[in-house]
């Protein structure tokens, strides 16, 4: 048996011999978009509302990375408003998590390869609650670290326990890297799936071959992940392997969960900047989204 046949046959394509373009595209047929993570909170959202006008560049997502457990009512609803007044795309993340949890092995070199994922029963409920408690207040972006909390979730929004609008983003803690980890992701509800940070174009082509949904690739990264930054490779990125979100900024922080302050909001829009600069110099007629377009993850 030829295995590359075989994985051809059950959907998972290699990029082939030669790099082909990616011909799939975002419903609204652009090729990509960007998103800032590391928004923890309001004030903090509206420093890099206003540092994205002064560049004149566009975001269309911003994603909170410490919990929706750590945001109060009223923060959570202020972060939606704004994202809903600047028509983007506002994801919040998942509180519970290993490190969150009172497990010791979490907090182990050998244990941190379980990553955010959940441990029992009771924390896959209360990442539920976390869930619907955002869902109510309007959010509709969720980011997770769990597939088994993603199987449940999208189970909830087929059966219309969750809204049909709310999307689901796989976090690159998740540590997902290769076609058939991300098929799987698509089929049970994945809307959105950041691989891990490393992944060669090759690698990217493979993945986008083999699923439909967007790629969301960082084009830097803090010093707890590798420092690398990718601008250069952002046009080439684009052409291989979109749809994609170019996550941009993360090199201004120094780790995962890092709280931004508001002078490192206005850094991280300047990020946006350079990699959109390489983006006109190298790949100007690479079709960016318009602010608002109908199948972003909006607040309501």
């Amino acid at each position: 048996m030829d295995i590359s046949n075989f994985l051809n046959k059950i959907g998972i394509m290699n990029h082939g011999d030669k790099l082909t373009d990616s011909i799939k595209r975002f419903p609204d047929g652009s090729q990509y978009r960007f998103e800032v993570p590391g928004i923890q909170k309001p004030e903090i959202l509206e420093s890099l509302l206003d540092a994205l006008d002064k560049y004149e560049v566009r975001v269309h997502r911003v994603t909170q990375t410490k919990g929706i457990m750590l945001l109060t009512d009223h923060e959570i609803m202020e972060m939606a408003d704004m994202a809903r007044n600047a028509k983007i795309e506002l994801f919040l993340s998942v509180g519970p998590r290993a490190p969150y949890d009172t497990s010791a092995t979490a907090k182990t070199p050998e244990g941190a390869k379980i990553g955010y994922r959940l441990r029992g029963y009771d924390n896959l409920r209360y990442a539920i609650e976390d869930v619907r408690r955002a869902v109510n207040l309007g959010v509709r972006g969720i980011l997770v670290y769990d597939e088994g909390l993603l199987w449940v979730l999208n189970k909830m929004r087929e059966e219309k326990e969750l809204p049909a609008n709310v999307q689901f983003k796989v976090s690159a803690h998740c540590g997902h890297g290769n076609p058939a980890s991300a098929l799987l992701l698509e089929k049970i509800g994945a809307n959105s799936f950041n691989p891990v940070r490393d992944l060669q174009i090759p690698m990217l082509a493979s993945i986008r071959k083999t699923i439909n949904i967007s790629l969301d690739i960082h084009m830097e990264n803090p010093k707890s992940s590798g420092g690398f930054i990718r601008h250069y490779e952002a046009p080439e990125i684009i052409r291989k392997a979109c749809p994609v979100y170019l996550k941009t900024g993360g090199s201004v922080a120094a780790h995962h969960g890092y709280d931004t302050t508001q002078k490192e909001a206005g850094e991280r829009a300047r990020q946006v900047l350079l990699v959109q600069d390489m983006i006109n110099r190298f790949y100007p007629e690479a079709a960016m989204s318009s602010i608002g377009v109908g199948d972003l993850a909006i607040p309501q």
